[in-house]
């Protein structure tokens, strides 16, 4: 028998005082041995700590005070978790990892063994409030990813998607009971039990669709094909596992009566039905309740947080696991805004950033590496044997049954390395295992340590196997320069908020569309994931407009108003896509290439666009996604700098405005060659004159001849077409340097012209630029030098300015083999290759 008295600081202040201590406990000791003279006990004098330091120049230690530790503990977490990131990051390693490793190095597998390190930092009378953070950390973080799981996933699941699911599932879980029951007889007592056996082989099977978000989300590739099916699989995976959960639960209260296990299951029941029914109604009269456009009140989104601890509470209090009641919370929760948006935006940063580290550090402090070596190897094999069978079935598993149903072998792989990772999910588990005592600490120290080997080894082959932008390296010519005359003009137009709406507009009407020349606009509205785990993309020929994330109706009457006005020339079709801005220029691609389309036009904005719980895209957000379009397009490219002298062309028409006036800077090179021929589309507008301006290098100097053949080649075509319209003009000026350049711009700008129009890069003679870095307002990545300098404010003016890009061919050494493999491929074994080369 222990019996602890604590020792407040003030009273051991010195050494006559601890002896007059003793001889107090001393007393209280043969007191409370009245009649127990058998009794043995062991005394343990603790020091209390008091809570606040009155100051060091008081002559007091500050780690001697409990709340001055504690913030100490804080500072020492976030920064030790901080620094292993920014040591990881170079390495692309998921964030998981570095928050493991930094609970590890402060707990006793490194730090920690050092006894001063411990007794200042984590004395054994302040731990407990790291680790209470901690389990709070864990809880809201459950929490934050039911509100952002999207269980409708299930329902739009393909049959591939079951398939690989389940037999992903059975299988591994089959392999692993089997080599468990194989291995029992060396298990101890608590893991040899079948409820045991069967709770590890449903761990290893399944992998929890939150830590497949996290992973997909570090890598950026929550909205590629192959993330958006193994986010389908682990939700269905998940289906499985929060059953397979309850029933080895209700096995182990069964192992101590049946009693205990009918009660298990009675609470559950009761609980669960009390979530799905009167939770879920009070959330969705929460939705109905809240006006269009606007945040849920705060009252509300502070019952629902509080409703947290309580959740978890009630299933502490029930045996049920204290992380499972903060996730059915939020799987009642409707995901995205406006109260899923509300809730993970006033959340989620300081669960990430403040909870979390301290949760991890929870788990440091409890994986002790040398406690498992000195266990010895002997009691470490049979779960390790386990572990290692789970890994690898799952992994053959689901490339097997992936590659079956027609996916390409590299994806295959892919997606099998994606679902064998582990994360936060499996790491409360062991926690729960280890509460449970189904595992020890030395089992439980190889259980993390695996996760970490495990998801830090797996995730940079992701990226090895599987390349997202693939798809987009087309070799096939979509420009509008190759789009035959008198043929329908694809085109995707981004549309990221209403204020881009009247210049995007406008620059269609001066395109002109016509009979003989038509458009067919793909219209993206573009919007960032706020509250969701899974990106989306609408089709409102589809789904219609009675939809959550349609909710900026000037952006669709504007849309509608055009097509109305211009319908008998233009077809439109309008998408909206949630998706991170990290990753959002793949579905601006993928339409662009699905639908064949020669030409994405985007808008350049300099003003944040605010809105509503987050939900608009800012520009900073929209500058990353216009320069991965440029990189990635699969067509040519047009970048709108609108000034707002460009004005509403409809409105104008109307009134009987006056014609505009558009310059086009040649300077050579494919770029420029697009910008002319996307010019002389316009050049048949009434409503527009156009001024050619062709910059040539004094003596020829650094021209490239094959592009100068091309260059002369498209202004002759376009000059002698256009020879006999008296609204469009042809200049030539000879420069030498990149000065001379910027000085003849500047001699046109006299404030008559109302769009200039030029190319971004490309093929650019490097004389007709050289030294005009200088002069950059750092949009030269979008705008390339003349169109950064054209739209900066030394330049002045109120014309907007259009740069154009065009489609850049990708025939790398991956298509010229695959070209060949096509052509030569007659075999079994060749087209087996093919199959996965593609």
């Amino acid at each position: 028998m222990v019996r602890v008295f604590p020792v407040h600081n003030s009273i051991a202040a010195d050494g006559e005082s601890l002896i007059k201590v003793a001889v107090d406990i001393h007393k209280v000791v043969k007191a409370s041995l009245h009649g127990h003279a058998q009794a043995q006990f062991t005394y343990i004098c603790r020091r209390l700590r008091r809570s606040h330091s009155p100051g060091v120049f008081y002559g007091a230690n500050p780690l001697d005070f409990s709340f001055t530790v504690i913030l100490l503990e804080l500072i020492f977490v976030i920064f030790a978790t901080r620094v292993v990131r920014f040591l990881l990051k170079p390495l692309r390693q998921p964030r998981i990892i570095s928050e493991l490793l930094g609970g590890m190095i402060i707990g006793p597998s490194i730090l920690g063994r050092n006894r001063e390190f411990n007794r200042h930092l984590f004395p054994d009378n302040a731990d407990f409030v790291l680790k209470n953070m901690g389990a709070m950390g864990f809880i809201y973080f459950l929490f934050v990813a039911g509100v952002k799981m999207d269980l409708s996933l299930v329902k739009k699941a393909g049959r591939r998607h079951y398939y690989v699911a389940l037999i992903g599932v059975a299988l591994p879980f089959t392999m692993v009971t089997i080599t468990g029951f194989t291995l029992r007889s060396s298990m101890d007592h608590s893991l040899a039990r079948v409820s045991s056996i069967g709770a590890v082989a449903a761990s290893l099977a399944i992998t929890c669709f939150p830590v497949i978000h996290i992973i997909l989300k570090d890598l950026n590739l929550l909205n590629s094909e192959v993330g958006r099916f193994a986010m389908s699989v682990s939700i269905i995976g998940d289906a499985l596992g929060i059953n397979a959960i309850i029933a080895f639960e209700a096995v182990k209260q069964g192992e101590s009566g049946a009693k205990p296990a009918l009660w298990y299951l009675i609470s559950l029941i009761i609980l669960l039905a009390f979530v799905v029914t009167a939770v879920r109604r009070v959330m969705t009269w929460i939705v109905e309740n809240t006006p269009q456009g606007k945040p849920v009140e705060e009252c509300y989104v502070v019952a629902i947080l509080l409703g947290v601890p309580v959740m978890s509470f009630l299933t502490d209090m029930f045996g049920i696991a204290m992380a499972n009641g903060p996730l059915w919370l939020g799987l009642v929760i409707p995901d995205g805004p406006p109260l899923g948006a509300t809730l993970v935006e006033r959340s989620e940063t300081i669960i990430t950033e403040l909870f979390l580290p301290f949760s991890f550090a929870f788990i440091g402090l409890y994986t002790n590496v040398s406690a498992m070596s000195d266990a010895g190897w002997q009691s470490l094999a049979p779960l390790f044997a386990m572990c290692l069978t789970g890994y690898i079935s799952k992994f053959v598993t689901t490339v097997v049954t992936a590659f079956f149903f027609q996916m390409p072998l590299k994806d295959s792989l892919a997606l099998g390395i994606i679902l064998n990772v582990r994360g936060v999910v499996e790491i409360l588990i062991y926690m729960h295992w280890f509460d449970k005592r189904i595992i020890n600490l030395n089992l439980f120290t190889l259980l993390v340590i695996l996760t970490v080997a495990v998801t830090g080894l797996t995730t940079p082959f992701i990226t090895f196997f599987y390349d997202p932008t693939r798809p987009y390296m087309v070799n096939r010519r979509r420009t509008i320069q190759h789009t035959p005359q008198c043929s329908e003009l694809r085109l995707v137009l981004c549309i990221p908020d209403q204020q881009s709406m009247a210049g995007l507009i406008s620059l269609l009407e001066f395109s002109y569309p016509t009979t003989t020349n038509p458009f067919y606009i793909h219209a993206l509205y573009l919007r960032q994931l706020i509250a969701r785990a899974t990106p989306i993309f609408i089709d409102h020929d589809e789904h219609g407009e009675d939809n959550k994330y349609v909710d900026d109706y000037a952006v669709n009457n504007a849309l509608k108003l055009y097509q109305e006005t211009r319908h008998e020339f233009v077809k439109l079709h309008a998408y909206t896509t949630v998706a991170p801005m990290r990753t959002m220029y793949r579905d601006i691609c993928e339409l662009a290439m699905v639908n064949k389309t020669a030409f994405i036009i985007l808008p350049f904005q300099r003003e944040t666009a605010g809105g509503v719980a987050g939900t608009q895209l800012i520009d900073s957000g929209l500058r990353s996604v216009n320069s991965d379009v440029l990189d990635h397009a699969p067509c040519s490219v047009g970048v709108l700098y609108d000034k707002g002298g460009l004005g509403n062309p409809l409105v104008a028409r109307s009134m009987d405005h006056n014609t505009y006036r558009f310059a086009i800077l040649f300077l050579g090179g494919a770029d420029s060659r697009e910008a002319l021929a996307y010019a002389d589309r316009m050049a048949e507008n009434p409503d527009i004159t156009i001024t050619v301006m062709r910059f040539l290098s004094h003596n020829f100097e650094g021209d490239n001849e094959l592009e100068k053949k091309l260059d002369d080649g498209v202004v002759t075509w376009f000059w002698v077409k256009n020879e006999a319209n008296d609204r469009v003009m042809y200049r030539e000026v000879v420069v030498k340097n990149g000065a001379e350049t910027l000085a003849a711009i500047q001699a046109m700008n006299n404030g008559d012209y109302d769009l200039w129009i030029t190319g971004r890069k490309q093929g650019i003679n490097p004389k007709l630029v050289e030294g005009i870095s200088t002069w950059s307002e750092h949009n030269i990545e979008q705008l390339g030098v003349i169109g950064d300098y054209i739209a900066s404010e030394d330049f002045g003016g109120s014309a907007s300015v259009l740069v154009i890009q065009q489609q850049v061919l990708r025939s790398g050494q991956e298509t010229v083999t695959g070209n060949w493999l096509q052509k030569n491929c007659n075999d079994f074994t060749c087209k087996s290759i093919l199959s996965w080369w593609v």
